[in-house]
């Protein structure tokens, strides 16, 4: 007897009708699974149980504290915390994460060069090494007038205007289109002899919000350009989108949700009312062309961990690899001299300047970056700021937990109850966050919602505590005023709340 549909033992009428009216808009188009073939009836019925939103905040739920399933690191918390191996790696695997943990943090340098397995840096670039953007595996920061933007950057493109470019997007064949000039990203750093692209300027406004108990909190509004642009003008239909890099821990576990689970929370019609329209990103497999659910990037633009690691070899450090093989990087035709400039593709190790080993290697590191355990889940402030977060519809869009695939192909994945805090869907977060660009499936006004695990040991790992796609956010408190569009309502129900309360919420969120 085939499994049923997760939407029948998880959700009303009103959303399964919802599912499965979008189960056939997405057949109509595109072949992604609406129900899950990993689970008997009986297996079915106990994820269903397990991952239902508890009601009952007196204390904390079961294996909560083990936020990433028993792949979950216990080590003691120190700047180093999202740098452990998953608890489930056998002995035999250390040796490939700790490969790749020296591949990550590997500096680039630029052709030609006596080091021939470390040249092909660029030419244009934003970091020297993965390591550059996530120090010690966390998230990136503003500058804030320093002289290096090298874990923020800006992305660059303009929306699809011919109807031939209008179908390619439909059909998840691009996500958008690059600037005729600078290509895909601004790249502040060049090798020897070459212009950088230009430099990030932001200026901030200081944007006083009133709380329901008369406490005011002052918001940052950024405004982004570019400056001392090295090969002429934009193209005025460019956009520009700062991102600041995300911590790197748990995008394994993320990759082996299953897609079904996914878009059992998808609504992008609204059909139950809530006011919540999460919807799924559609790409393309960057090695197989085949369709896939985009799960990693502000904007859920890449489906897999390997993906979003060629990604950032490609464009942020310029380096060649199997899955994206133009030495050049993200240097257009339109900058000629950077396109003369030698490549690190080295004859006799490879037809990339990474060779495959590389990204294998890579690629396992950061799928096996293990999430922290909770630290106080069971205190009774954090207990009361989960119970204020669930009743605050907060969970609408950052769903607290899935159990992954059961015979995925990586078993140390396998059956895993987690608790990543997002639906891994797109949402419109209002015009305060909108960035105006489409990158596939997202609008200007859509993100992904985050994962929220490890947000509490930001400051520890990261030594700020900026958030958002740029960092605007100071703190925990400013990044939950800032949403708006979809999340308004849950927004403004933190700012209705006691002085006492808000600060329970936010230790919730810091015991994460």
């Amino acid at each position: 007897m085939p499994p049923r549909p997760v939407c029948h033992l998880l959700s009303s009428a009103a959303f399964c009708a919802a599912i499965a009216g979008f189960s056939v808009a997405l057949a109509s188009g595109f072949d992604l699974p609406t129900q899950r073939t990993d689970l008997s009836n009986s297996d079915m019925r106990r994820v269903a149980d397990v991952t239902r939103p508890t009601t009952d905040f007196s204390k904390a739920e079961q294996y909560e504290a083990m936020q990433a399933g028993s792949a979950t690191s216990i080590e003691p918390v120190t700047e180093n915390s999202f740098s452990h191996i998953s608890a489930t790696i056998p002995f035999d695997e250390e040796q490939p994460f700790r490969l790749g943990n020296a591949l990550f943090k590997k500096l680039w340098v630029s052709a030609p060069s006596s080091t021939r397995a470390s040249d092909g840096l660029g030419p244009l670039f934003n970091a020297r090494s993965c390591m550059s953007c996530h120090l010690n595996d966390g998230r990136g920061k503003p500058p804030e007038g320093g002289v290096s933007a090298t874990s923020m950057f800006l992305r660059l493109a303009r929306p699809a205007i011919t109807p031939d470019e209008q179908h390619a997007v439909a059909n998840a064949e691009i996500i958008n289109f690059p600037d005729r000039i600078y290509g895909r990203q601004l790249q502040d750093l060049a090798v020897p002899g070459l212009p950088s692209e230009g430099k990030m300027a932001i200026r901030y406004a200081e944007e006083p919000v009133a709380l329901g108990d008369g406490e005011t909190v002052s918001l940052r509004r950024p405004t982004y350009e570019v400056v001392d642009l090295g090969y002429g003008p934009l193209d005025p239909a460019t956009t520009i989108s700062p991102r600041v890099a995300p911590a790197m821990i748990g995008l394994g576990l993320i990759e082996a949700v299953p897609e079904a689970d996914i878009l059992a929370h998808a609504d992008p019609e609204d059909a139950d009312g809530d006011g919540i329209h999460g919807k799924p990103a559609i790409v393309r497999d960057h090695r197989t062309g085949k369709i896939a659910l985009g799960r990693f990037g502000w904007k859920a633009q890449n489906a897999s961990v390997r993906d979003q690691s060629a990604d950032a070899f490609s464009n942020d450090i310029g380096i060649s690899t199997a899955d994206r093989p133009d030495p050049y990087g993200d240097c257009t035709k339109a900058e000629a001299k950077c396109r003369e400039m030698p490549s690190g593709v080295q004859e006799g190790l490879g037809k990339e300047e990474a060779p495959g080993p590389i990204l294998d290697l890579v690629t396992f590191y950061s799928a096996n970056l293990a999430v922290p355990a909770r630290r106080k889940a069971s205190f009774p402030e954090t207990l009361q700021g989960k119970r204020i977060f669930y009743e605050s519809g907060c969970i609408s869009c950052h769903v607290p937990k899935f159990v992954t695939h059961k015979d995925g192909a990586d078993k140390v994945r396998s059956f895993q109850l987690i608790w990543p805090y997002s639906d891994l869907l797109l949402h419109d977060m209002g015009e305060g966050l909108a960035d105006g660009q489409q990158v596939g499936s997202a609008n200007g006004r859509e993100w992904r919602t985050p994962p929220l695990w490890g947000i509490g040991l930001t400051q520890t790992v990261s030594g700020h505590s900026f958030f958002l796609h740029d960092g605007r956010a100071r703190n925990l408190t400013e990044a939950i005023l800032w949403h708006g569009g979809e999340a308004q309502k849950a927004r403004d129900a933190f700012a209705s709340l006691p002085k006492d309360d808000r600060r329970a919420l936010i230790t919730f969120l810091e015991s994460l």
